[in-house]
């Protein structure tokens, strides 16, 4: 058996109430792309900040428009073999609990029951007047058909639904507001610079004391709202797991390191469990 795979075995087949914990890596396999390289570093330039989003008509449209042209390749992505091997390993009660970082809503597509989405939902908008909630593809036919021009253009695809669309003129790109009271609206995801709402991180707290150890899958855990849950579990002398191709903000706190492909590791491991 591989070193690493031996590892990963030993570290979850005693345990009881297994806490995951993922991020972008778990969702590569499926083509959405990951924000950051094995060191931790931005791979493109920062995504839109949420204070910017609010303050300027300008970033508002330049984000809608990227959006626009990014979304449906999201939207289309279909779980990969880690999702489909976590939510496997839920039903053989293995993993009590998955908080991920993730907007794609794949670990629920492949049948994962317990889980957080610490980040919110892409496939959701929500208004910052009223609160009303709407399906993100409603949006996304509505921008199709008023800004039909920018169907045509070309770009390169960024994480969750991103694109690089930098350069295009935005004077004629018209902005969705809410069908309700004319707000703005936005995805229904924390943005870089937001806050997790309250009762989300109080649900993902609850779940880490009520675990007796985390596996980290896909995740740098650069951003504060995952690495303060693993500090957490390190805090009350939980074993820590990290599966993931490169660095994390953790890598003093783990137990066990593995650094490798999540999709290889979680199905081979989930083979010898079954065996």
């Amino acid at each position: 058996m591989k070193k690493e795979l031996s590892e990963l075995f030993a570290f979850v087949k005693d345990t009881d109430r297994l806490l995951v914990i993922t991020g972008a890596g778990c969702s590569t396999d499926s083509g959405i792309g990951d924000y950051r390289d094995d060191n931790g570093s931005w791979k493109k330039p920062p995504p839109v900040q949420y204070q910017d989003f609010l303050r300027s008509e300008t970033v508002r449209k330049r984000y809608w428009l990227r959006i626009q042209l990014g979304y449906p390749s999201f939207r289309d992505a279909l779980p990969n073999q880690a999702h489909l091997s976590l939510a496997r390993l839920e039903g053989s009660g293995i993993i009590q609990g998955l908080i991920t970082q993730n907007v794609d809503r794949l670990h629920q597509e492949a049948g994962q029951k317990k889980v957080i989405d610490l980040h919110g939902r892409l496939d959701q908008t929500i208004c910052l007047g009223c609160n009303k909630i709407t399906p993100r593809n409603q949006i996304q036919d509505w921008l199709e058909t008023e800004n039909s021009f920018v169907n045509e253009l070309a770009f390169e695809l960024r994480p969750d639904g991103d694109a690089s669309a930098e350069h295009y003129d935005l004077g004629s790109f018209l902005v969705p507001k809410c069908r309700d009271c004319n707000e703005i609206i936005k995805p229904n995801v924390v943005f870089f610079g937001g806050s997790v709402p309250k009762q989300t991180v109080e649900n993902c707290l609850d779940w880490v004391k009520r675990s007796d150890s985390v596996l980290i899958v896909g995740t740098s855990l650069m951003a504060y709202s995952a690495f303060r849950l693993v500090r957490l579990a390190s805090e009350r002398g939980l074993p820590i797991a990290s599966l993931n191709r490169g660095t994390t903000r953790a890598n003093r706190l783990v137990t066990t390191n593995i650094v490798e492909n999540c999709s290889e590791m979680l199905s081979a491991l989930e083979a010898i469990l079954k065996a």
